[in-house]
């Protein structure tokens, strides 16, 4: 089981690694590197609002970069991938309840794509070759997943994925898996806006603050300063 006291020591323990692992291997001239998905693929958009859930690891970071991207008007914590009854962190954590920590973002296509948000979560939030792993953190319940919630979202991350592996950007095999999205859980209240409420965080400061830092640096046209918060 993965506690709070103990994701923190991994945080402080990892220091500037943490930060070396997130731009040597994700965010390092992603702009150039990590490619927007082809035009082929994208998807004709009339809506107003449109829901997508990612997995990357801890949700604490991935909340917290889509919640300074333009577009973006929610981002919440949460658990997919298994039961109501074992939607809750001490549970999830224990590791074998198909969970995946995850965050659900609501999002204005008019304004960010689905499109964009997969080449920034590629970019800067995910590690798309550590299987069941994120930075410090092991288990199934941080693996790298997409759940598509809806078939245009399945066809545009089935090719943008298929896009990325014959480019060849990463020395591994990309491992990030594409699932069936199933029921959502937001988590507890104590883990909405963590990344935001926690600056000084030794978990914060050194594996998720410079994934947040490399999308302002990045993607400057999607960087917004103030987050949209749970919380208000």
């Amino acid at each position: 089981m993965t506690s709070i006291s103990t994701r923190l020591f991994a945080g402080a323990a990892g220091l500037a690694l943490g930060a070396a692992m997130i731009f040597g291997t994700a965010g390092v001239a992603a702009e150039s590197v990590v490619r927007a998905p082809a035009a082929l693929i994208s998807v004709p958009n009339s809506a107003t609002s449109e829901t997508a859930i990612f997995a990357g690891g801890c949700f604490w970071g991935v909340q917290g970069v889509f919640q300074h991207v333009k577009g973006v008007k929610s981002a919440v914590s949460g658990f997919t991938g298994g039961a109501a009854n074992t939607a809750h962190y001490e549970r999830v954590s224990d590791g074998d309840t198909g969970h995946a920590e995850s965050v659900r973002v609501t999002f204005d296509p008019r304004v960010v794509s689905y499109a964009d948000l997969l080449r920034i979560y590629f970019s800067v939030i995910t590690d798309p070759t550590m299987l069941n792993a994120q930075g410090p953190d092991r288990g199934t319940q941080y693996r790298s997943a997409l759940f598509p919630t809806s078939e245009a979202q399945r066809k545009v991350a089935t090719a943008y994925l298929a896009q990325l592996r014959k480019a060849h950007l990463w020395n591994k095999p990309i491992v990030t898996r594409l699932e069936r999205a199933q029921a959502f859980y937001p988590a507890e209240r104590y883990h909405q806006d963590y990344l935001t409420l926690h600056p000084d965080s030794g978990y914060i400061r050194y594996n998720d603050a410079p994934k947040v830092a490399a999308l302002k640096q990045l993607y400057p046209q999607y960087w917004r300063d103030k987050p949209v918060l749970v919380t208000g």
